[in-house]
């Protein structure tokens, strides 16, 4: 993948969700909040922080998980849907939290990519301390709603990663020890794309 696709891809909203074997250190590390570690952040983290740091803030004053911040894009804060505090697995937390509208095309893509903004702070922040990726497996559910919102809408998906399909396959990967039948829920979800 070329530096100007994944721009692209961010800049059009679309998360990356693409695994990089390289990684880079962050060169605008200072501004942004959520970034409090040290560890080398892969690649498309780091693209990723560089496209969203100015969309996303932090409450200081409150951590969620391994000490990252609370942050917030578009007045959705990361506590307000973190899955860690939830008695749900994280795949039924998401499977509830991020449900769309019944009619697929008529959920609030807006609202969608906010709520994945603080998934993707959160997730840098994680990896900027090295801490656990258990936030993964939601982080890539809203991704996949992305999708499927953008599909009911009429939107074309150019990156081949960042599809229904693909992502499908991210949260599937992801899922550990969820239940099959927590899986075949997903599953039905990706063939409800109208």
């Amino acid at each position: 993948m070329h530096f100007s696709t994944t721009t692209a891809a961010i800049l059009s909203l679309l998360p990356l969700t693409l695994s990089a074997p390289t990684s880079h250190p962050l060169s605008s590390r200072a501004t942004a909040c959520f970034v409090i570690g040290s560890t080398t952040l892969p690649a498309e983290v780091a693209d990723t922080v560089t496209a969203i740091q100015s969309a996303v803030t932090c409450d200081t004053s409150k951590t969620t998980l391994s000490g990252v911040p609370d942050v917030s894009s578009g007045g959705i804060k990361f506590s307000s849907i973190n899955f860690a505090t939830s008695s749900q697995t994280p795949l039924n937390f998401a499977l509830t939290t991020f449900a769309t509208a019944s009619t697929l095309a008529d959920s609030d893509l807006t609202l969608f990519q906010n709520q994945l903004n603080t998934y993707l702070a959160t997730e840098a922040g994680i990896r900027s301390v090295g801490g656990s990726l258990a936030i993964k497996d939601p982080k890539f559910f809203l991704s996949f709603q992305i999708a499927r919102i953008k599909t009911a809408q009429g939107t074309a998906i150019t990156d081949p990663g960042q599809t229904v399909e693909h992502l499908l396959g991210k949260v599937l990967n992801n899922a550990g020890s969820e239940s099959q039948a927590t899986k075949d829920k997903v599953t039905a979800l990706s063939k409800v794309l109208a």
